[in-house]
């Protein structure tokens, strides 16, 4: 990991997926944002990291139905599209945080 805290508090609340990295960083995912950057095999390929999921094939109503740790080192969610395959490492998350201050 090159650095990506370990978040404090993991929350879903309607089409968001709320992360609290410390007390001055909240990130606030928009959840089909962050279902659309879905990295497991079914939605990139494996190979060129291409993307293979049609971003027409997710709704803008899509939502996180849970959301479960995955050792210490990120989370899966299972989408309401039955999707939940993708593991989001805090790392990538971290990457994707909308704040805008580090990251892609």
């Amino acid at each position: 990991m090159t650095g990506a805290p370990v978040p404090q508090r993991i929350h879903r609340g309607g089409r968001q997926v709320v992360i609290t990295w410390d007390a001055d960083h909240v990130g606030t995912y928009d959840a089909q944002t962050l279902r659309l950057a879905c990295h497991c095999a079914v939605c990139r390929d494996e190979v060129s990291g291409r993307p293979l999921l049609d971003p027409g094939r997710v709704p803008a109503s899509v939502e996180a139905e849970s959301i479960q740790l995955v050792g210490g080192y990120g989370i899966k969610i299972r989408w309401t599209d039955g999707h939940d395959t993708g593991i989001y490492t805090y790392e990538y998350l971290w990457e994707l945080c909308p704040c805008g201050k580090h990251g892609r």
